[in-house]
């Protein structure tokens, strides 16, 4: 009895000294609160009080005088978005509409950059593990016609693309600067898994299954490509503190990365041309006596996928190819201007020795 009270005495000091803790959490926490707000009211007031300088700009003439004056201004401006968009990412933000939809006002904002890393690596990996799922799945039907594994993998599908719109949204209000179409595609995507879903078990999915099947083992594949990709990619540029911890799309690589993207890129319209000649499969099997409504409708969502994906991927090339040129000659011009300066140097060096 002795030694029970003895460590119930000690357990209630240590709950007091829990108790001083907490306390002094709760006061950070109502500070951190109430600089939160100061800062978001400071952002306001920056942001309205640029807006009447940049409108004043725009009705100033330029003159030979003012020209340099301006561009310096302009050019300030500039700089101050950027700085106020870095401390915007330190500060909860407001849900989109999609987002108050699916989870309400609740909070998703994330402040820390280790922990938004942390995000960004645990979304590939949901994708990873997904597309090996999906993978099998997908062997299995294209060998085995039971209509109740097929449904379940459709619905896997719905499951997976409405999930990925989630994560996305929040990696969006999280910072991230994926392309607006791979959002879309996804939402799009989720519409089309919901539509095969309930297409009939008839003669037109009959014929269709088997490409489906291979369509999907292609795109796992190809999934996988990927993820060794900008996972390398990420890890690479957030070692060399030069890219933004959220981002999920193939932008701002360097010259090592160049030959990455190259390998995956003829993998990546083989999966496109599949898609059209997924459309185009369709296409013919509307023609069915008993093709339903399924069929037209998803004929017109490939090719509207096809189009999207293919000119999204040649929209990025020449960017790509630019940034490489443009490093190439950053190098180049470097390496001359040390060359010069090296001769210079011992020109100097040898002036300095004959004068002597």
């Amino acid at each position: 009895m002795t030694e029970v009270f003895d460590e119930w005495d000690e357990l209630n000091a240590d709950f007091k000294e829990l108790e001083t803790v907490n306390k002094t959490y709760l006061k950070h926490l109502e500070d951190l609160t109430g600089h939160q707000k100061k800062c978001q009211e400071q952002i306001k007031h920056q942001k309205y009080r640029m807006n009447i300088v940049v409108k004043k700009l725009d009705k100033i003439k330029k003159t030979k005088e003012n020209e340099k004056e301006l561009s310096e201004l302009q050019n300030n401006i500039l700089k101050r978005k950027a700085q106020i968009n870095e401390v915007e990412q330190t500060l909860p933000k407001e849900n989109g509409l999609y987002l108050k939809i699916i989870l309400g006002n609740v909070n998703v904002s994330i402040l820390n950059k280790e922990d938004k890393f942390k995000y960004k690596d645990e979304y590939e990996k949901f994708k990873l593990i997904l597309s090996g799922i999906c993978f099998v799945m997908a062997v299995l039907n294209y060998f085995i016609h039971f209509r109740a594994l097929e449904l379940s993998y459709i619905f896997l599908l719905v499951w997976y693309y409405c999930t990925l719109t989630i994560r996305e949204s929040i990696l969006k209000l999280n910072g991230s600067r994926i392309k607006g179409w791979w959002r879309f595609h996804h939402f799009f995507s989720t519409v089309a898994a919901g539509i095969l879903l309930i297409w009939p078990d008839n003669s037109t999915w009959m014929a269709f299954r088997h490409q489906f099947a291979l369509f999907n083992i292609y795109l796992s594949v190809v999934q996988f490509l990927q993820f060794r990709y900008q996972r390398g990619a990420l890890y690479r540029l957030k070692a060399l503190g030069e890219r933004h911890n959220m981002d999920i799309t193939i932008e701002g690589f360097h010259s090592w990365m160049f030959r990455g993207l190259s390998f995956l890129y003829p993998f990546l319209f083989a999966g496109y041309m599949f898609t059209l000649y997924n459309a185009y499969t369709l296409y013919l099997l509307s023609y069915y006596p008993d093709a339903t409504w399924h069929v037209r409708v998803l004929c017109a969502m490939f090719c509207i996928l096809f189009l999207g994906n293919t000119a999204t991927a040649i929209g990025v090339i020449p960017s790509k190819f630019n940034e490489k040129v443009k490093l190439q000659y950053k190098i180049m011009s470097e390496r001359l201007s040390n060359q010069l300066l090296n001769r210079d140097n011992d020109d100097q060096q040898e002036l300095e020795k004959k004068e002597h």
